[in-house]
């Protein structure tokens, strides 16, 4: 039987599929519908300090192979979450619960974190959405700049033992040095990416399909780009990287690990089939056993390039 439990910081987990942040709300409510305890992880919607109502409507749009959100990081604030959420990740509650955490301001950061951190609870860790192209202001500002990254990573770092991992944005210029910044300031992880900069006409009435004229392509037409990204970070880091971005079966997973990932997060594809994590977590099962591969860990970034075969 082929191993495939993984590490990131101080964590370990089942397997290496995990349901990106915002597209399986807070885990509990699919929990009766969805095979949840097949994965290895589930990524909580964003949690603001403050309750957040998000953008007016329309905010999604599907559009070819993808869609454009502007939701606006809608959530009922870290207080709610606190008190009638996070009780409900009990021992009982399967799989491991990673917080997302968003915000406009370090301040706000930091508080949503410490808040979480001063009950006891039986979440695994966070991830820092530093990325969001879908609110008029906050995370994009720490996200495109590596020394804002590096400060607000280095003070989350000191407020919390658990999980911290980065989530990175593609709309900057260079990846790889926002990377760094986190991995040097203390993160245990990147994930990348999150949605691409877009948005789409009616060209019956001229406007814009979303409120807010621009909005987070996701889906499969990001695929490409994401393992760009990923295999960037991968050779330029030595922390983990966690694959986002088009993923809706096993063979866009397996993808995703050879080119650096040691985890994967599968989002838009959820919203057409809720069940695609479970089903690509026993995809990958059945890969690695067919092609006789005995440890997951040995398939990560085993990316044959046309120069160089990259090992890691």
């Amino acid at each position: 039987m082929t191993d495939i439990n993984i590490s990131i910081g101080n964590a370990t987990f089942k397997n290496q599929v995990f349901m990106a942040s915002g597209t399986f709300g807070y885990g509990i409510e699919l929990a009766d519908t969805v095979n949840i305890g097949l994965l290895g992880a589930i990524i909580t919607k964003s949690i603001t300090l403050l309750p957040r109502e998000g953008n007016p409507p329309p905010r999604i749009v599907e559009t070819l192979s993808g869609m454009i959100n502007s939701i606006g990081l809608a959530n009922v604030g870290s207080e709610t979450f606190v008190k009638e959420i996070l009780p409900q990740y009990d021992k009982s509650f399967l799989p491991k619960v990673i917080v997302n955490i968003a915000g406009s301001t370090e301040t706000e950061y930091c508080e949503t974190l410490k808040l979480i951190e001063s009950v006891s609870s039986n979440i695994i860790g966070y991830e820092i959405n530093i990325s969001c192209p879908n609110v008029s202001k906050g995370g994009m500002e720490f996200g495109i700049d590596a020394d804002l990254t590096a400060r607000l990573t280095e003070k989350l770092r000191k407020a919390t033992d658990r999980l911290l991992i980065m989530k990175l944005s593609p709309n900057v210029t260079d990846i790889t040095a926002i990377g760094k910044s986190a991995q040097e300031a203390g993160a245990d992880a990147v994930s990348a990416i999150n949605t691409v900069i877009g948005m789409s006409v009616d060209i019956n009435s001229r406007t814009s399909n979303i409120s807010t004229t621009y909005g987070g392509l996701s889906g499969p037409a990001i695929k490409p780009i994401g393992l760009a990204m990923v295999h960037k970070l991968f050779t330029a880091l030595s922390i983990p990287v966690i694959g986002i971005g088009g993923i809706v079966n096993a063979s866009d997973a397996v993808e995703y690990i050879l080119a650096g990932a040691t985890a994967i997060q599968v989002g838009t594809a959820s919203f057409r089939d809720p069940n695609s994590g479970p089903e690509i977590v026993v995809g990958i099962e059945s890969f690695l056993d067919t092609n006789k591969i005995s440890n997951f860990n040995d398939l990560i970034g085993r990316l044959k390039t046309r120069n160089k075969s990259v090992t890691g």
